[in-house]
């Protein structure tokens, strides 16, 4: 049995400024991202130091712009409509993972074409370093004592003061869950299967596939956003519902990378 540490989330106060460790793990994320992002370009004949650099300038900024409107339209389009201006409080939570990863791929297109690259280069290239962002980014849900699971007696669950119950009750820590999964295993899979030359596409597809399964098991565990709750038969949360075509996209990005490939003999 554990209890969760009430970790203050601001870092450091300087006056009026103040520094969210929400945030700093997104540095964090980006900095160790954009490591991993040389060390990669290493193998690639088509990448470079400028070009890591240059990707991870746009991935942030549809990271960043993606995630906050995602969540706002996603999961509290009344709250955006009523009070649009929190948008821009980005230091309180709400980031939609699939709201960034629209913002990402957003950012790709843009990227590839002002590098001349095709999509699947981009996307193939950045695929494995995702997770690595993920990880951190859930530990800043964690810090911020946001996004707990559903309440249980399992010896899993964590003790956290509940304001709803306004009393403490045990709930599954589902960030750190989505932590090692989409964070760490996520990682693993995708740096170790991207170290041999892969089809085109394959990396990506293994990428969105492995999330979306990862993601749709989590949910079982967590708790449904107030404001939304279940969407269907009180079990199936937004999460699942975005997360599903995630799954068929990657598996459609696989089977095109390896199917197979005729060769027209010449007599």
């Amino acid at each position: 049995m554990w209890q969760y540490p009430e970790i203050n989330p601001v870092a450091l106060a300087l006056g009026p400024i103040k520094i969210h460790w929400y945030g700093l793990m997104y540095v964090v994320g980006f900095t160790v991202g954009w490591r991993l992002g040389l060390l990669r370009a290493q193998t690639k004949s088509d990448w470079n130091r400028d070009r890591v650099s240059d990707l991870l300038f746009y991935a942030a900024l549809g990271v960043v712009l993606g995630a906050r409107i995602g969540y706002m339209l996603f999961y509290d389009l009344p709250g955006f409509l009523a009070q649009p201006w929190q948008l821009i409080m980005v230091w309180q939570g709400g980031m939609s993972f699939h709201g960034g990863l629209i913002g990402v791929i957003l950012a790709m297109v843009l990227f590839g074409r002002k590098s001349r690259l095709q999509f699947f280069q981009v996307a193939d290239f950045i695929a494995p370093i995702v997770p690595i962002g993920l990880f951190f980014g859930r530990i800043g849900n964690f810090i911020n004592g946001e996004l707990w699971g559903k309440i249980t007696d399992s010896p899993l669950g964590m003790w956290v003061y509940d304001p709803q119950f306004q009393r403490m009750v045990q709930r599954y820590p589902t960030q750190l869950l989505e932590a090692l999964l989409e964070g760490l295993i996520l990682f693993s899979i995708l740096w170790i299967y991207s170290i041999k030359s892969r089809p085109e596409g394959a990396t990506a597809g293994l990428f969105l596939f492995c999330y979306g399964i990862f993601r749709i098991f989590v949910e079982f565990f967590r708790a449904p956003d107030i404001q939304l709750g279940y969407l269907l038969w009180n079990w199936v949360t937004m999460g699942q519902i975005l997360s599903l075509p995630m799954v068929a996209l990657g598996a459609v990005f696989i089977l095109w990378a390896y199917r197979p490939i005729k060769i027209v003999k010449s007599e």
